[in-house]
């Protein structure tokens, strides 16, 4: 590959982590999903380059760091919106109490969705 389609290829790959950071910060998870199979094209395009050091490479270092973190973050998110919901169900058809001497105690409503037809 000559030195402008690799640089080329640097630009692509810097763009798209543009993308995938503005993708991230609006929480936009379809882009994101689309923007990965994308990233990955291109750097398995730039892992069979010549290894070169190169400031571009470590300003893409850079952006991949930035780009896992902000990621990381938005998966703790919605694992805590999945446990916080989880709470809330349970909460909804169970309900804890303590008595006077600290004992737990829990009182469960039953729902029953039975249809009774009379003639």
């Amino acid at each position: 590959m000559s030195h402008a389609e690799n640089e080329n290829l640097i630009n692509s790959l810097r763009i798209l982590l543009d993308q995938e950071r503005a993708a991230l910060l609006d929480g936009n998870l379809e882009a994101i999903a689309v923007l990965l199979q994308r990233k990955e094209i291109l750097i398995d395009q730039l892992n069979t380059q010549e290894p070169k050091p190169s400031g571009a490479m470590s300003e893409l270092q850079g952006k991949v760091i930035r780009n896992q973190e902000l990621l990381d973050g938005a998966l703790e998110g919605i694992r805590k919106v999945a446990a916080r919901m989880a709470t809330v169900r349970r909460i909804r058809h169970n309900l804890e109490t303590y008595d006077e001497s600290g004992r737990k105690s829990e009182i469960s409503s039953v729902v029953d969705h039975k249809l009774e037809k009379r003639a």
